[in-house]
């Protein structure tokens, strides 16, 4: 779809108002009226479908387009004032000083506390000789401090490196050393995990927080040194700007060492406007925030609208189930996120008055599955549902904004595609590399065909730009060229989607974890969400291994039940119902938990190394063949298994 039929729904109307006002007038006559209707129908019936996609999703996509429109306007002021997250905050504290910013442990931080605090960190590092440019880390749990620390350092041009608290020894260093900080703030509670690696410390001061007496080492007593520290407004030479790194933002993906993105203030802010205009929130909000602040959904989702525009936030120090509700409903919270598996926890808890007494009217986050999307809804009463798709570095970042179950985000049908920020492109199912037509372009996905999501890349365009990471060579990885015409630009985002005719995206798999099995592509995301429903909520992760002389993958799950509680005939015959044959998983896994990462995704690279080998897992694991139930595999029927006895 493109201008060519925008134009021709608008001439397709007039030529309607012509007739009958042509009719009406007398000055056509039935010959001309019916020569002109004979020549045009034709037409009208070859775009049809496409007249009838439009007009069925006008009214998404105007509601989308009016929230953009705002949200666009508002990133070009920013952009042309040279506007830093620093500046703003401190005209928005200067302006109600006496505002809830944060709520923490019953305790509230206003715009005055916030900014008084920011300034005294800027303070004790201006004087310690950090300038623009340079790095520091900051590992600390949620807390408002951790909010004030990188905006001081901001105010300096630091660049603050988010690190993940549950980072230990060469994980930790790692992080520290490809960042290249030059000091470490950390809680007093993280002080075991920073003495593991002093040896890899000696070039980077140490600041603790959170302690009350001197130390003995080099270690600064960071809360003394703020309470010495001035409160004014600090004096640079060289001023932060809108398109200064503010943040490093550590991706957090299932296998693999972190990588550091980058993030300046121009995508810090970006991110806030896009989350008040585009979630439609109001003044009268309240944010409920129990996510990592490391991670780009904590700490820019949930804090851009508490510095920005004066909507408090509710932190927590972790996400808990049995407290959730009850603090959405003691902090009177309209607004509240989630992230990866924890709608699934939420239902899987049993039922409590106070599903359903909280104020929460809109939930936003990334990872609901649709298979327990309608159930989670009607069960806690919710209004709305905004999930949204995108990641710390990328540019593909989409939002489904009216409640469309399992979608992700959309696209306006009503903009020609020209005009799309992303797309989907067919890849060869065994490289993930980008599959071209004769002209060595890029070929678009049709309609619910599975392919790789892009973002193409316009720079000057803050929604657009790619900013990459440290590692100048994994950011080129990132990016191909010649997508769609010669010389743009697209970032990969590694993830597999389907879009629908509507223009809705809905999320299938990472390219890493789809495998093949009989000649069908398995998407495990997907898979894992069947498993989890049949299984009664369980943890599940689902993955494809090895079997000697068979081609592909057979799949197989990892479910937790430490109790041996699992009703396998049940099992069974819930995924018969649920799930193509190809798609059941073959094998199973009985685990007693399932390692997450920090951001509630489940990790299954260790998983899929170690296979079904009863003799290297002391967990137990079945096998099904055909249609028969599931049957423990013993060292006997392993060796069936890889010699072909045994039939998959």
């Amino acid at each position: 779809m493109g201008i060519r039929c925008a134009l021709f729904i608008i001439a397709t109307v007039s030529f309607i108002l012509v007739l009958s006002l042509g009719s009406r007038l007398g000055f056509l006559n039935k010959f001309v009226q019916i020569l002109l209707a004979t020549a045009i129908l034709p037409l009208i019936w070859s775009w049809h479908r496409k007249i009838y996609i439009i007009l069925r999703t006008l009214p998404r996509d105007i509601k989308f387009l009016y929230r953009y429109i705002n949200a666009d306007r508002e990133t070009r002021y920013y952009a042309k004032n040279n506007l830093t997250v620093m500046k703003l905050f401190q005209k928005r504290a200067q302006i109600d000083p006496q505002k809830t910013c944060f709520i923490f442990e019953d305790k509230v931080w206003t715009n005055l506390d916030i900014d008084r605090y920011s300034k005294q960190i800027a303070s004790v590092f201006q004087r310690a000789g950090y300038v623009k440019g340079d790095a520091i880390a900051l590992f600390m749990p949620n807390k408002p401090e951790y909010v004030a620390t990188w905006l001081g350092l901001g105010k300096l041009g630091i660049v603050t490196a988010l690190i993940n608290t549950n980072l230990r020894l060469q994980p930790l260093v790692h992080c520290l050393t490809v960042a290249k900080v030059k000091a470490i703030i950390y809680a007093v509670e993280l002080s075991a995990a920073v003495e593991d690696i002093l040896p890899q410390l000696k070039n980077i001061e140490r600041y603790k927080q959170g302690c009350s007496t001197l130390h003995k080492d080099d270690t600064k007593n960071l809360d003394l040194m703020i309470s010495q520290a001035s409160d004014n407004e600090p004096t640079v030479t060289e001023v932060p700007g809108y398109k200064d790194n503010l943040l490093y933002i550590y991706t957090s993906g299932t296998t693999g060492l972190p990588k550091a993105a980058l993030f300046p203030n121009s995508r810090y802010l970006l991110v806030q406007t896009a989350t008040y205009h585009m979630l439609g929130l109001r003044q009268g909000d309240v944010i409920y925030n129990p996510i990592p602040l490391y991670h780009m959904s904590g700490g820019i989702v949930g804090t851009g609208c508490a510095l920005i525009k004066g909507i408090p936030s509710v932190l927590r120090t972790k996400f808990s189930v049995t407290t959730y509700w009850m603090d959405c409903i003691k902090y009177k919270c309209t607004v509240s996120q989630y992230i990866g598996e924890m709608c699934r926890y939420l239902l899987s808890a049993p039922p409590r008055p106070e599903d359903t007494k909280h104020p929460v009217r809109l939930m936003v986050g990334n990872g609901m599955r649709p298979q327990i999307w309608e159930t989670f809804v009607n069960r806690f009463k919710i209004q709305q549902v905004n999930e949204v798709y995108g990641s710390s570095e990328g540019n593909a970042n989409i939002i489904n904004v009216d409640n469309t179950v399992g979608a992700v985000g959309f696209v306006p049908s009503i903009l020609p595609q020209s005009l799309h920020p992303v797309a989907i492109i067919r890849i060869n199912n065994d490289t993930n590399e980008p599959l071209r037509n004769e002209d060595g372009f890029c070929i678009r996905a049709q309609p619910n065909e599975p392919g790789m999501l892009i973002g193409l890349i316009k720079q000057g365009n803050a929604s657009r730009e790619f900013n990459g990471y440290l590692d100048k060579e994994a950011s080129r990885k990132k990016i191909i060229e010649n997508v769609f015409v010669n010389g743009d630009k697209a970032f990969l985002t590694g993830d597999i989607l389907v879009q629908d005719k509507y223009g809705y995206f809905y999320f299938k798999d990472r390219t890493g974890d789809t495998f093949r099995w009989k000649g069908e592509n398995v998407a495990t995301a997907e898979v894992e969400g069947v498993v989890s429903n049949v299984a009664g909520h369980r943890d599940t992760t689902v993955y494809g291994v090895q079997v000697p002389g068979m081609e592909g993958r057979a799949g197989m799950a990892a479910i937790v039940d430490p109790e041996s509680l699992l009703d396998f005939k049940a099992l069974a015959e819930g995924l018969d119902k649920s799930l193509p044959s190809y798609a059941r998983p073959i094998f199973l896994r009985i685990v007693k938990e399932l390692e997450l990462t920090s951001t509630f995704k489940l990790k299954k690279f260790n998983l899929q190394k170690e296979g079904f080998d009863p003799n290297k897992i002391q967990d137990k694991v079945y096998f099904r063949a055909g249609n028969k139930e599931y049957v423990e595999v013993t060292p006997q029927l392993y060796e069936d298994i890889i010699s072909g006895t045994a039939k998959l």
